[in-house]
């Protein structure tokens, strides 16, 4: 007779949840899919997780309680910031995509844990309105307008690979050059 293990169990439904969320969104997502990579049975993840779309937002909230934890935003050094940020998304191509499928699902609609998702960014803005307290961002944007322009300066390249291999060639060969055009942008939105 087999022991269970719940937390192993729940360790696999999350990533065969993240790997079929992230290719196929929320809408195209399959619980059966789900259950058969993760060798566990579907009523399972209704009772660990809930419904689907419980499930994403699940999914979700971890990849971004991850991502906060693995490259928090270091006001004194925006540039390594970028460099941290550009090499997480690079290594986690997955979060670019939930967050693009979150989006169409969602567009401009309340998500079931914006609270949580505000909470999750507070953190980040306070960062930057420390950083223009103390005069090492001085350019005058709003500190939540400054985290989006960066944040979305650093995360497009991952997000449209086939936008950035169009425009700035193959990635082998232009990628410390998109880098440091990148990181020269985020000086120039942080100075006056």
């Amino acid at each position: 007779m087999a022991v269970r293990d719940p937390e192993a169990t729940k360790a696999r439904i999350y990533e065969a949840a993240v790997a079929e969320f992230a290719r196929y969104g929320i809408a195209g997502a399959r619980i059966d899919r789900i259950a058969a990579a993760a060798k566990a049975n579907k009523q399972l993840i209704y009772a660990y997780f809930g419904n689907k779309a419980e499930l994403f937002t699940k999914v979700l909230g971890t990849c971004m309680v991850d991502l906060a934890a693995a490259v928090p935003v270091d006001p004194d050094d925006i540039e390594g910031w970028i460099d941290r940020l550009l090499d997480y998304h690079a290594a986690h191509p997955e979060l670019l995509r939930l967050l693009f499928w979150e989006g169409i699902e969602y567009g401009t609609d309340e998500l079931p844990d914006e609270t949580e998702r505000q909470d999750h960014y507070t953190s980040k803005v306070a960062a930057i309105e420390d950083g223009q307290a103390r005069g090492v961002i001085t350019n005058g944007f709003p500190p939540r307008d400054l985290l989006f322009l960066l944040t979305a300066l650093a995360n497009w390249a991952a997000a449209v690979p086939q936008m950035r291999r169009i425009l700035t060639g193959p990635e082998d060969a232009d990628h410390a050059r998109l880098r440091a055009s990148i990181k020269e942008a985020a000086r120039r939105l942080i100075a006056p």
